[in-house]
């Protein structure tokens, strides 16, 4: 007796084959799709929620080494525990030298309720750059601001225009 699979080229030599079924994913096979907006947390809610962990994550990163700082952060904070991720398993093992501090602290932030400490070895999200200043504008984009202002009749529009014009560097014409 033979068991094959849909791709098996050789199955027809078998006396039985039993066609495989492709696996299914439990967690998927009960979702019906996305959840309407309404069932989802509130923005306003979510914003918050980021904050206050970026901000336990600036305080408990605080005691740590500057080298073990950079290569972990902060993931979550869940029924009464912490998760931090690191970026290798040499990072993990350090920051688990420093479990017994970072539980006193949280426990300390957030009022006794984190018992349990966890690291998990992933990619760190990519720390966004620092935004690029704006370059001021210059004396030549002013004069043409205010030409094409005076040559709009909307008033508004004009007026915006000549604001916009105003912030010019060298405002001397």
């Amino acid at each position: 007796m033979r068991i094959a699979d849909d791709n098996d080229v050789h199955a027809a030599d078998a006396e039985f084959v039993f066609v495989m079924s492709p696996r299914r994913n439990p967690l998927l096979a009960s979702a019906t799709g996305p959840k309407p907006a309404a069932d989802c947390i509130a923005l306003d809610a979510l914003a918050d929620r980021a904050r206050a962990l970026d901000a336990l994550d600036q305080r408990l990163r605080s005691l740590l080494p500057a080298a073990v700082a950079r290569e972990t952060r902060l993931a979550d904070v869940r029924d009464g525990r912490i998760v931090f991720l690191a970026s290798d398993p040499t990072w993990a093992s350090r920051i688990r030298l420093h479990q017994a501090t970072l539980l006193a602290e949280a426990r300390t932030a957030l009022g006794g309720t984190v018992e349990r400490f966890a690291v998990k070895v992933a990619p760190l999200p990519a720390v966004p750059p620092e935004p690029a200043k704006p370059k001021p504008l210059s004396a030549a984009t002013a004069r043409h601001l205010r030409a094409a202002a005076k040559a709009l009749p909307d008033p508004e529009l004009q007026a915006l225009y000549l604001q916009l014009a105003s912030i010019a560097t060298d405002d001397s014409d």
